[in-house]
C-alpha cells in the first residue's frame, strides 16, 4: 500500500519538532509529558510540497503544502476521550479553529485523525454518508455539529482498517 500522506495519534513524544525517517518526513507536536501528541509523515515526494507547518497543541498539528490550482492544509487531530471534561473537548476545538486559521480561506482543508466519537449509521445531509456505524454518541452529535456549521463532510475509511461496530472510527473530515 502506497500511502502520500499518514496522521498519526497518540505519537507521545514531549514538544514538537521534525525528522526524517529514512527518506520521509515526519512532522510532530507533543506537550510536556510523553501523553497524547500528533503528527503528519510525509512520503518523498508530498514531503517536497511542504510549505511550513505549525505545532498547534499536544492534540492538533496543522500542514500547508503548496499546490497547484489550490494549496492543500492538513490539519492531524486526537480527540479528548468520551471519558474527558467538556471544557478538554471546547479546547480541542478552539485549537482545530486555530489550526484553521493558520491556512487560506481558499485553501483544500482536510481534518484527519482520532475524533474518538460515533457519527452513527444515520446519513445526515452534507456531513454523514452511509458508511457509518453503530449509534451516535455524545462527542459524535458535537462533531457532526461542527462539521455542519464548518461546512465540512464526515468521510469513514472503515475499508482500510476493520474493526468492530463498538469501537470508534478514526475520520477523514474533507471541507466541502
Amino acid at each position: 500500500m502506497k500511502l502520500n500522506i499518514l496522521g498519526l495519534a497518540e505519537v507521545r513524544w514531549k514538544g514538537a519538532g521534525s525528522m526524517k525517517l529514512g527518506r520521509n518526513l515526519l512532522i510532530y507536536s507533543g506537550g510536556h509529558t510523553n501523553e497524547r501528541g500528533v503528527g503528519i509523515l510525509f512520503d518523498v515526494t508530498t514531503a517536497k510540497s511542504l510549505g511550513s507547518w505549525c505545532p498547534i497543541s499536544d492534540r492538533v498539528v496543522v500542514a500547508k503544502l503548496i499546490a497547484k490550482p489550490l494549496n492543500l492544509g492538513i490539519i492531524q487531530v486526537y480527540a479528548p476521550t468520551s471519558d474527558g471534561e467538556d471544557v478538554e473537548e471546547e479546547k480541542f476545538y478552539e485549537e482545530i479553529k486555530k489550526a484553521k486559521g493558520f491556512l487560506k480561506s481558499q485553501d483544500i482543508i482536510i481534518v484527519i485523525g482520532d475524533f474518538n466519537a460515533k457519527v452513527g449509521d444515520e446519513r445526515v445531509e452534507d456531513v454523514v454518508g452511509p458508511s457509518g456505524i453503530g449509534t451516535v454518541n455524545e462527542r459524535g452529535s458535537r462533531l457532526i455539529e461542527w462539521c455542519h456549521v464548518n461546512e465540512f463532510s464526515i468521510y469513514h475509511h472503515k475499508y482500510l482498517v476493520s474493526k468492530p461496530p463498538s469501537a470508534t472510527v478514526d475520520l477523514e473530515v474533507p471541507r466541502r
